[in-house]
C-alpha cells in the first residue's frame, strides 16, 4: 500500500463510504514529484481519487453499474498546478499579485507575509504601512514593526497577512489547537427531508449529468470544487457580484465547464433571483467568511428550509470556529502561519521562508468540498435529509502536514514540458486556452469540461433547459 492509497482509504472510511467501492480504484506513481519534502503527490492523488470514486458511486445509484477509477500521481500534481500551466493564445496570463506580495522581514527579525493580490486588500495594507505600492517601500515600512504587532494591526482591519511561524508555534497557538481538534472535513445533517432518489442516467453519460450546482466562490479552492463537479457532468452556475474583484487568470482556469452569472445579494431583486435558483439546485457551494451569507439570508438552515434536501458546502480560510474564524485568508497565508513556509525555506537551507511549489492546500480543499458534496448527495438519495459540508484551508493544511515527509528537496520541479500529454486546447471568449485536463480517469465515461470558461456575468441567472 502506498501513501496515497492509505490516505484515500482513511478519507473514504471517515466519510462512511461503502468499503467495497475502494476495490475499484487504481493509484499509480508516488512522491517525490516536486522539490519539497511535503507529500503533495500523495495529497493530490488521495483527494482526487476520493472525489472521483464518490462520483462513481453517485453514478452507480443512477444506472446500477459502477465505473472504475484510476489516478496517476503526475497527473494529480499537474492538476494541483493547473493555474501555473494555463496558456491563453500561447502565453501565460498576467500574474495579478503585485509587488508587495510575499515575505518581508520585520524589525524584530521575524518574517510576515503580505498578500494584497486583490486591489482593495493591497490598498488597505498600503494605508496601514503608510507607504507606496512598491516592494522596496513595503520592506522599509514593515521593518519599522514587530511582526506580531503588524499581523494584529492588519487583521484588525480584515486585511490578509500572516506572521511566519514554525510548525511547533502553530501547534501551540490557540487557533492551531482548535484546528487540530477538527476533522479534515465535516458532513453534518442539518434538516429533515424525504429520500430523493437520483434521476435515471443514460449509460454513456457522466455520473453527475443533470445535477445542478450553484458556485458562489472566488480565487482557487472554492472554484476548484465547482470545476471538479462540472468535469463529472454537473451543470454548474457560477454566481459572482460585479462589485467584488477577481483574478482573470483564475477565472479562466477554474471557470472551465461552468456557466457564469452575476448577482448583487445586497439588493432584493438579485437576492430573490438567487433563491429562485436555489429552489431547483442540488448543491450550493459558497466560499465567504463564516456568517457573511447568513447576514443576507443565505445561511445553511435558511436554504435547507427553502430547498429541503439541499447539500450546502461551506468553505473558508480558518475554519468555522476558533479565534481566527473571521480572518481573511488565502493558501499562502495558511502556509505561512502553520509552519509550512518556514520549513520549506529554512528547512532547505535558505535564510528566508519559501512557499511550496504547488497550491496544495487550495486545490485539496476544493476537491474535499466536492468529495463531501457527493457523499452527501448519496446519503440524501438513500436516507433523505439536508446536509452541510464544511471544509477550510486551515483544516486541509493540517491534514497535508500530517501526511508526513519524503526526501524531495533535490527533485526537479514539474514544468510545462513535463505535462504536455496531460493538456488540451479549447476556444473560449478569452482566446484559445491550453489547460490541464481532469486527472481522474473513469473506465466508461471520461471526465471532461463540456463548456468553455467565460467572463464573469456572461449568462442570465437561469438553469439550462
Amino acid at each position: 500500500m502506498n501513501d496515497a492509497r492509505g490516505a484515500l482509504e482513511e478519507l473514504w472510511r471517515d466519510a462512511e463510504g461503502a468499503g467495497e467501492a475502494l476495490a475499484r480504484v487504481t493509484l499509480t506513481g508516488a512522491d517525490p514529484l516536486l522539490p519539497t519534502d511535503f507529500k503533495i503527490g500523495t495529497a493530490a492523488s488521495a483527494v482526487i481519487a476520493a472525489t472521483a470514486l464518490a462520483a462513481s458511486e453517485v453514478g452507480r445509484l443512477r444506472v446500477g453499474v459502477a465505473q472504475a477509477v484510476s489516478v496517476d500521481a503526475r497527473a494529480a500534481v499537474a492538476a494541483f498546478k493547473s493555474e501555473r500551466f494555463l496558456l491563453v493564445n500561447g502565453a501565460p496570463p498576467a500574474d495579478p499579485r503585485g509587488e508587495i506580495f510575499g515575505f518581508h522581514r520585520a524589525g524584530d527579525g521575524r518574517f510576515i507575509q503580505l498578500h494584497g493580490a486583490l486591489p482593495h486588500h493591497r490598498d488597505g495594507i498600503m494605508d496601514v504601512l503608510q507607504c507606496e505600492d512598491r516592494r522596496e517601500a513595503a520592506a522599509a515600512a514593515v521593518a519599522k514593526w514587530r511582526a506580531q504587532d503588524l499581523e494584529d494591526a492588519l487583521n484588525a482591519r480584515l486585511l490578509p497577512a500572516g506572521m511566519v511561524r514554525t510548525r511547533e508555534e502553530w501547534h501551540a497557538h490557540p487557533h492551531g489547537r482548535v484546528i487540530a481538534a477538527l476533522p479534515v472535513l465535516e458532513i453534518v445533517k442539518i434538516g429533515d427531508a424525504p429520500p430523493r432518489p437520483l434521476p435515471a442516467l443514460a449509460a454513456d453519460a457522466l455520473p453527475l449529468a443533470g445535477l445542478r450546482v450553484l458556485d458562489l466562490t472566488r480565487v482557487i479552492a472554492g472554484p476548484v470544487n465547482g470545476r471538479t463537479l462540472a468535469a463529472y457532468g454537473a451543470d454548474v452556475l457560477h454566481v459572482s457580484s460585479r462589485h467584488l474583484p477577481n483574478m482573470d487568470r483564475l477565472v479562466m482556469d477554474t471557470g472551465l465547464g461552468k456557466l457564469a452569472t452575476a448577482l448583487d445579494l445586497r439588493t432584493a431583486p438579485d437576492a430573490a433571483a438567487l433563491k429562485a435558483l436555489v429552489r431547483d439546485c442540488d448543491v450550493f457551494s459558497q466560499g465567504y467568511r463564516p456568517d457573511t451569507l447568513a447576514r443576507l439570508g443565505f445561511a445553511p438552515e435558511d436554504l435547507a428550509a427553502l430547498r429541503p434536501g439541499l447539500v450546502y458546502v461551506s468553505l473558508c480560510a480558518y475554519g468555522h470556529t476558533g479565534p481566527w474564524r473571521a480572518r481573511r485568508g488565502f493558501e499562502t497565508l495558511i502556509q505561512s502561519v502553520s509552519g509550512m513556509a518556514h520549513e520549506q525555506g529554512f528547512g532547505g537551507g535558505l535564510d528566508t521562508p519559501q512557499h511550496l511549489p504547488a497550491q496544495v492546500v487550495d486545490h485539496a480543499t476544493g476537491y474535499l468540498g466536492a468529495f463531501g458534496a457527493l457523499i452527501a448527495l448519496a446519503r440524501r438519495a438513500r436516507e433523505g435529509g439536508s446536509w452541510l459540508v464544511r471544509v477550510s484551508l486551515a483544516q486541509t493544511g493540517r491534514w497535508v502536514d500530517a501526511l508526513g515527509r519524503v526526501d524531495g528537496r533535490r527533485t526537479a520541479d514539474l514544468g510545462a514540458q513535463d505535462v504536455q500529454d496531460l493538456m488540451a486546447d479549447m476556444e473560449t471568449p478569452f482566446g484559445r486556452l491550453r489547460y490541464v485536463t481532469p486527472a481522474a480517469r473513469f473506465s466508461t465515461t471520461p471526465a471532461r469540461w463540456a463548456r468553455p470558461a467565460v467572463p464573469l456575468g456572461t449568462h442570465a441567472p437561469a438553469w439550462p433547459a
